[in-house]
């Protein structure tokens, strides 16, 4: 799940920047969006803004002419950091944006997305293009397929919407009627034992490329066929364990070959998509087993999670992907000491948290990030795996109600209430009496 994982956390960060660039508004048409496929060549972008520059130079409109050139301007800049196109392609938002009170910012964002992108934007405009980010967001997720039928068997991959033969084989079995004056005894048993060799041949081919470095390479296996040569696949001491484990659908096909490959994917396209959520729902229900076995080895609520992150203690992280608080780091108006806190909303807008509770200091906010991205830039240092959950299924729902949206997997049991004795004496590190 390792780089699975990554993959998950990349996904929410390219998520989020697409929720924030749809939000932002400019005035006029100050807003570059530009996009450049991998091997695309960074002096051909760079010529190309020079040309707008020509013609953006053009505008009658002072304030508008100003901030297009601006933009290009910028991105122009931006193009500078690089000297060729990254492996996987680069995208480039620039322009001024008017922020929620009215004032204009400029804001300038480079990046290498996670895996490559193909397509190659250039628009200026009032508002940015994400349209093109959003296959960045479809999970790429390989999954395995063997269909077989009484002529032979094919063993594909499908990955998005890419799907790929890896091999096929055809074979003859006898059909069930003997020719006359063979025992039919005798000739059941042949049978038999062919369909049993094919059973076998399936088997041990589909090891040969479904496993690799002694586990299955694919995040899951889908079985077709036509009569009961599937189930009899399934159901073989033949099939090996680990890849029995990976079977998420067996489905029912009226033809072999290619044509059953494409019936295959149509039949189990529920399943597929259903897998992430199927995940969810297992990690969910992980940790609440964990509690209601009062193993002590879960924790939940920003403090307490933000505690065993900092001993090491969690192995798993799971955080709701919209949680709603922030970090914020306060620093002492007399001391200059620094502090942090994280706050829902509501507590946000209490105004003790920014008074020194000993001394009555004002404390001034320095800095102020989302939690989550806090989290998702940081996770690696703790040593844990992040997992992002949704608030759709009924398991995930429960988690963000009941449990504030954040917990986690422990390595090893922690009796949290020993804390309590020490937070008393440090003073606000821990907001533990104002747990979300």
């Amino acid at each position: 799940m390792g780089d699975e994982g990554e993959k998950q956390v990349e996904i929410w960060k390219v998520k989020r920047l697409i929720k924030a660039l749809e939000a932002a508004r400019g005035n006029g048409t100050s807003m570059i969006s530009l996009i450049m496929p991998p091997k695309d060549q960074v002096s051909r972008a760079q010529k190309m803004l020079g040309d707008e520059f020509g013609t953006a130079s053009n505008i009658k409109n002072r304030v508008n002419r100003q901030s297009v050139l601006g933009a290009i301007t910028s991105a122009q800049q931006r193009l500078k950091l690089y000297n060729k196109v990254p492996p996987n392609g680069l995208v480039v938002y620039t322009g001024t944006v008017v922020t929620d009170d009215g004032k204009e910012k400029k804001l300038n964002i480079d990046f290498e997305p996670f895996k490559p992108i193909n397509t190659s934007l250039y628009l200026c405009d009032n508002k940015f293009h994400t349209e093109a980010l959003n296959e960045l967001l479809e999970s790429d997720s390989k999954y395995g397929f063997i269909v077989m039928d009484g002529n032979g068997s094919l063993f594909g991959t499908l990955s998005g919407n890419t799907r790929e033969v890896l091999h096929k084989f055809t074979v003859d079995l006898p059909k069930k009627h003997g020719r006359g004056g063979q025992s039919a005894l005798r000739f059941a048993r042949l049978r038999l034992e062919k369909r049993h060799n094919y059973v076998r041949k399936v088997a041990e081919t589909a090891v040969q490329f479904f496993i690799s470095g002694d586990r299955p390479n694919v995040a899951g296996l889908v079985l077709a066929g036509s009569a009961e040569f599937k189930t009899e696949l399934s159901d073989s001491d033949m099939f090996d364990q680990r890849l029995k484990a990976a079977v998420l659908a067996v489905v029912d096909v009226s033809y072999g070959g290619e044509n059953g490959f494409n019936q295959a994917i149509e039949l189990s396209a529920d399943t597929l998509a259903n897998v992430k959520f199927v995940q969810e729902k297992r990690l969910i229900s992980k940790f609440f087993d964990e509690i209601s076995q009062d193993t002590g080895k879960f924790v939940f609520g920003v403090a307490d999670t933000l505690q065993c992150l900092d001993m090491g203690a969690v192995e798993t992280l799971i955080v709701w992907e919209n949680l709603e608080v922030n970090r914020i780091t306060l620093r002492n108006t007399v001391t200059s000491e620094e502090s942090t806190v994280n706050l829902s909303k509501e507590q946000e807008a209490n105004e003790s948290h920014y008074k020194d509770k000993e001394t009555g200091a004002e404390l001034e906010v320095i800095e102020k990030m989302p939690l989550l991205e806090w989290l998702a830039n940081s996770y690696k240092k703790f040593g844990c795996q992040l997992e992002f959950v949704t608030n759709k299924s009924q398991e995930g729902s429960q988690f963000c109600r009941g449990f504030g949206g954040i917990g986690g997997l422990l390595r090893y049991s922690v009796d949290l209430t020993q804390f309590e004795a020490y937070e008393e004496e440090d003073g606000p590190e821990w907001n533990s009496d104002e747990d979300i």
